[in-house]
């Protein structure tokens, strides 16, 4: 498998595979890295560097870093030899580059008819504002998310992070493996078309449904839920908060008699295993630290730690779904950039130490 794509919606399917067994190259040239290597803390020491983006590793574990100039022809030439090669092509470029660089799906599939090739941007492919760049935070706010989430009468909150990148890269995996079991069934690749936006209409099913059968917008309410009372985050005695909702009368019933003061004379761990013996929905609220020290996550085996060649050892998120025979495994660090070009051009696509010479002399690996 072969990525051309950079930040999160297209690596992370990179990743989701490279996890449980597929060879993932992931693309890159020197003059224009992926935008998570420089554009996105952390870093190692506290500065931006090619190297030190905790960011860019933690979503390209156990793949293979290659380089290509895709502005020079060499470089494309490569690309196509690499295509040519592989079962899938994934791309998060903006509608329309893959082609106008010589790489769209009509010119690789002519060399290789069982490919599946997904791209993945804001909009997809087509539609009034195909060409719409952005990132996940716009998203949010253009897929109605953003207006459900903050307090009644207040502005709309941007949710952290790329969230719905996120809903895009494993719909878009899933989408993958379909696309490669019709493939085994009728000996045809399939071009993917996925659209980050529509993906995440999904998470506001509910609303849309009540919008199209009563003409009701849905509107900012904080933690209030129309069904759940108290449903909310409230503090404990130690600092930390517990979010807790109660879904019936039955369970309001089994609550202190006075919740405030009871969680303030507890902390959130304790708070919240009495609540749960009780018979009442609630867990502590989590920083990113209480993450790492999570037993339940442990448990697991969630966080693999591996060796990263510049920043030491890192910890790795391993896959959140175990299969029996197949576990799932952060097989090794990201890449350093350009840093298994030989292994590719010459170990996968079988390059000489001539032919590989001549390419990097031509500029091809830039």
């Amino acid at each position: 498998m072969v990525e051309f794509g950079a930040y999160a919606a297209g690596p992370h399917i990179g990743k989701m595979l490279a996890n449980f067994g597929a060879t993932v190259v992931h693309v890159e040239s020197r003059a224009h890295p992926d935008g998570f290597r420089l554009q996105y803390p952390p870093y190692k020491g506290g500065r931006p560097s090619l190297e030190g983006s905790g960011c860019f590793a933690y979503f390209n574990d156990s793949k293979l870093g290659a380089t290509l100039d895709l502005k020079n022809a060499r470089g494309v030439a490569l690309a196509r030899r690499l295509a040519a090669a592989c079962d899938v092509v994934i791309e998060n470029m903006r509608p329309g580059v893959m082609a106008r660089i010589g790489l769209g799906f009509e010119v690789l599939e002519a060399s290789n008819p069982r490919l599946i090739m997904l791209s993945s941007c804001n909009m997809g492919q087509t539609g009034p504002r195909a060409d719409t760049p952005g990132f996940g935070s716009q998203l949010t706010a253009l897929a109605g998310i953003a207006h459900l989430t903050g307090e009644s009468g207040g502005p709309p909150m941007l949710l952290y992070g790329p969230y719905i990148d996120f809903i895009a890269s494993t719909l878009g995996a899933a989408a993958v493996l379909a696309a490669l079991e019709r493939r085994d069934a009728i000996g045809k690749g399939a071009y993917l078309d996925v659209s980050q936006y529509e993906c995440g209409l999904l998470f506001i099913a509910g609303e849309l449904l009540e919008y199209h059968s009563t003409g009701k917008v849905a509107e900012r309410a904080g933690n209030a839920d129309p069904d759940a009372d108290p449903h909310g985050a409230f503090e404990c005695g130690d600092g930390r908060w517990v979010a807790l909702s109660c879904w019936n009368d039955a369970e309001r019933a089994r609550l202190p008699a006075n919740p405030g003061e009871w969680l303030a004379s507890r902390s959130a761990e304790a708070a919240a295993r009495e609540l749960q013996a009780a018979g009442v929905h609630a867990h502590p609220v989590n920083s990113v630290a209480d993450l790492f020290a999570d037993p339940q996550l442990a448990a697991r085996g969630q966080w693999h730690r591996r060796v990263h060649d510049f920043i030491g050892e890192h910890a790795y998120c391993a896959p959140a779904f175990r299969l029996s025979a197949t576990p799932g495994e952060v097989t090794s660090a990201a890449p350093t950039l350009g840093r298994d070009n030989e292994a590719v051009f010459r170990g996968l696509l079988g390059l000489t130490a001539e032919e590989y010479s001549a390419f990097e002399a031509a500029g091809a690996f830039a």
